[in-house]
C-alpha cells in the first residue's frame, strides 16, 4: 500500500490543539518563564533527520538547554508532543520526569531508554524514553512540541504514567512552563 496516498489523504486532518499540553487545566495561569533552546534547531525551525524515530532517521534526541527555572521549583518534566498527528488528540513521543530542577541541559542522546536521573512515563505508543518524528509520509510538515514544566512538588508515580494520568497529578504543582517547537516532515 502507498503511504505517501495515505498521508495526502489525511493532510488536512490534524490534532485538536485544545488537548495539547499547554492548554491542559494542570497549566491554565501557569506563566511561560523557561527559556528552552537546541543548537540543533530554532524555534519553528527544522528538526535533524538524525533526530527522526527509528525506521526514518537515527533516534537520538536532540541537545536541549533551559533558564528562568523558578527557584521553588522541585522537580522538572520534559513532553514531547505532536499536535499535528492525524488523531483525535496529539500523539505523545515521550514524558521525562524526576529531572532535578538545578539541572539546565541535556547533552545528544541524553533522554534515550536507558537514561539516568530521571523517570519515563509512556508515549502514546507506550514506549518509554525519546521516540523522535516520524510522521506519515506526505502528510506534511509536523510540529513537535517539547514542553519543559517546573513542579513545586515530587510527582512520585510508582509505575510509568500516560499522559493523562500524569498531567492529572500535576494539578496545582506547575509554577513555571517552557516551549520549544521543532518541525519535521517526512518526505
Amino acid at each position: 500500500m502507498n503511504t505517501r496516498w495515505i498521508g495526502r489523504v489525511l493532510r488536512g486532518v490534524r490534532a485538536l490543539e485544545r488537548h495539547a499540553v499547554r492548554n491542559q487545566p494542570a497549566l491554565a495561569g501557569v506563566p511561560e518563564v523557561i527559556s528552552l533552546k537546541s543548537d540543533w534547531f530554532q524555534d519553528g525551525g527544522s528538526m535533524p533527520l538524525c533526530s527522526a524515530g527509528e525506521g526514518v532517521g537515527e533516534n537520538i534526541s536532540p541537545p536541549l538547554t533551559w533558564s528562568g527555572v523558578p527557584l521553588k521549583a522541585v522537580e522538572l518534566a520534559l513532553i514531547l508532543e505532536d499536535p499535528d498527528v492525524p488523531l483525535p488528540r496529539p500523539f505523545v513521543h515521550m514524558i521525562a520526569y524526576q529531572i532535578a530542577p538545578d539541572r539546565s541541559c541535556f547533552t545528544e542522546g541524553a533522554l534515550a531508554r536507558e537514561a539516568r536521573g530521571m523517570a519515563f512515563g509512556k508515549s502514546t505508543a507506550c514506549a518509554q524514553g525519546y521516540m523522535g518524528p516520524r510522521s506519515i509520509l506526505g502528510h506534511g510538515p509536523h510540529r513537535y512540541v517539547w514542553n519543559i514544566l517546573a513542579l513545586n512538588q515530587a510527582t512520585g508515580f510508582s509505575s510509568a504514567p500516560k499522559l493523562k494520568t500524569f498531567l492529572e497529578a500535576l494539578s496545582g504543582k506547575v509554577i513555571g512552563y517552557g516551549r520549544l517547537v521543532g518541525i519535521y516532515e517526512r518526505q
